[in-house]
């Protein structure tokens, strides 16, 4: 076989899987591969996995048999969490030609080039995979609207039902002037908004390893970062993707409520609303202390958006205990959830724990927090109506229409105007949608 000049990525997971799919795709880009869809035929297909649900694993296998599909002959490899917690079980898929972990995936082509010398398909490299114990900095760029923007990487958090620190290692950080380098290359490819990325970001600076290995000079926490990519010329927004609320502190939100460019809009995972499941959780934090933060926030910007992850049916959660988390989410000022049904992840202590809530009572519980949810985000938008909010505009999948997302992340769609793709601009937040968008009109005619 020639050497392969096309390659194809499918990307499962988080917005830090993303960000490291975009940038290994300029890896292949600079060394003279064209990128296709992935629905094409492609030389080599690199799938790029998560394993915090067993759908993902699933998902893993048939994305391998679409690949084959496009292109029988077609190298696959397989990279990502899945692939660092379960390289072996990976190799066994039919058609995947390696797999590869934390450590190895940045090194992706000296690996498919030795894979193009292979004759003919079967040819299996497993156990190309060791800890990562470096940071290696990845954006992503792709519409030229928006760049998920890597910072972290790795765990040292030990949540009884996660198995990220086992796939991506323990906590390390890119250094400030890294990030802000980075920031400023992103805005001068045109991009408005960043969003920062990471598996626990608000851990910025305490991590065990930073670049390389080597701690910087002067150690740098989180609101360094922050106050640091304020300055970033270029780039209008900045978007924090999650933060832990026991991290999302008080300076913290000072710091976004009176910025230039950050904009209000959390994201802070909750899991549970019920005290003894925190605990059993080994989260760091108590129910009160989420309140209090959620308090802060709406006391410093009322407008501001806050979404909340939460987890449905681990071992233990009675009836009770979930009326509880209901009750506490339904009285808190959030804006939305994103509600995951609990499964079972090997060596994992939750895997063991007693009392398995069974999966119909699981999907019973996912479907009342997510009904919970579509009503907290049409509240939500109700409240803004008749405002003017900046909107930074993309292109929408109805045609016809152009879509995009205020500061404070209200969804909004409009009649196309091609000249405000990739731009800022206010707009007159006027009625709810079906779907739960918000119609809009500019609230400037004098439209270029």
């Amino acid at each position: 076989m020639a050497t392969p000049h096309s390659v194809a990525f499918y990307t499962l997971g988080c917005k830090l899987n993303y960000s490291e799919t975009s940038s290994i795709g300029r890896l292949f880009e600079d060394a003279g591969y064209s990128e296709v869809p992935f629905r094409e035929a492609a030389d080599v297909y690199v799938i790029n996995t998560c394993s915090v649900t067993d759908f993902a694993d699933r998902k893993c296998r048939q994305t391998v048999r679409r690949a084959l599909k496009n292109n029988p002959e077609a190298k696959v490899v397989v990279i990502g969490c899945y692939a660092q917690l379960k390289p072996d079980e990976i190799a066994n898929i039919e058609g995947v030609d390696m797999v590869l972990g934390a450590a190895e995936k940045f090194r992706i082509l000296d690996y498919v080039d030795e894979l193009s010398k292979a004759p003919g398909k079967g040819m299996v490299k497993a156990g190309e995979v060791s800890e990562a114990k470096t940071f290696v900095n990845a954006f992503s760029f792709g519409d030229r609207t928006r760049s998920f923007l890597k910072v972290q990487d790795g765990c040292d958090y030990k949540c009884s039902f996660c198995t990220i620190p086992m796939a991506r290692g323990r906590s390390r950080s890119d250094t400030v002037e890294n990030v802000v380098a980075n920031a400023r290359e992103i805005a001068q490819m045109g991009v408005k908004e960043i969003v920062l990325t990471g598996v626990n970001i608000g851990d910025f600076g305490n991590g065990t390893a930073v670049i390389e290995g080597i701690k910087p000079k002067k150690e740098a926490l989180f609101i360094d970062l922050i106050q640091a990519l304020d300055e970033v010329e270029g780039i209008e927004r900045f978007r924090i993707s999650s933060i832990e609320p026991n991290l999302c502190t008080d300076e913290v939100i000072r710091f976004v409520a009176n910025s230039k460019r950050f904009v209000p809009h959390f994201h802070m995972p909750l899991q549970s609303g019920n005290n003894k499941q925190l605990k059993a959780m080994r989260r760091r934090y108590k129910r009160e202390l989420y309140a209090e933060r959620v308090s802060s926030i709406k006391s410093k910007m009322p407008h501001c958006c806050i979404g909340v992850d939460v987890i449905v049916g681990f071992p233990g959660e009675s009836k009770e205990d979930f009326e509880e988390t209901y009750r506490f989410i339904n009285e808190l000022d959030i804006s939305y959830l994103h509600v995951f049904t609990y499964s079972e992840r090997p060596n994992t202590p939750a895997a063991e724990m007693e009392g398995i809530v069974s999966m119909e009572e699981r999907r019973r519980r996912n479907k009342m927090l997510t009904i919970l949810s579509d009503k907290k985000r049409r509240y939500f938008y109700s409240r803004h109506l008749g405002q003017e909010r900046p909107v930074l505009f993309e292109a929408s999948k109805q045609e016809g229409m152009i879509s995009g997302f205020t500061d404070n992340y209200i969804r909004i769609e409009m009649p196309k105007e091609p000249a405000l793709l990739n731009t800022v601009s206010p707009v007159k937040l006027e009625t709810i949608s079906p779907n739960t968008l918000v119609n809009v009109s500019l609230a400037v005619s004098n439209v270029e």
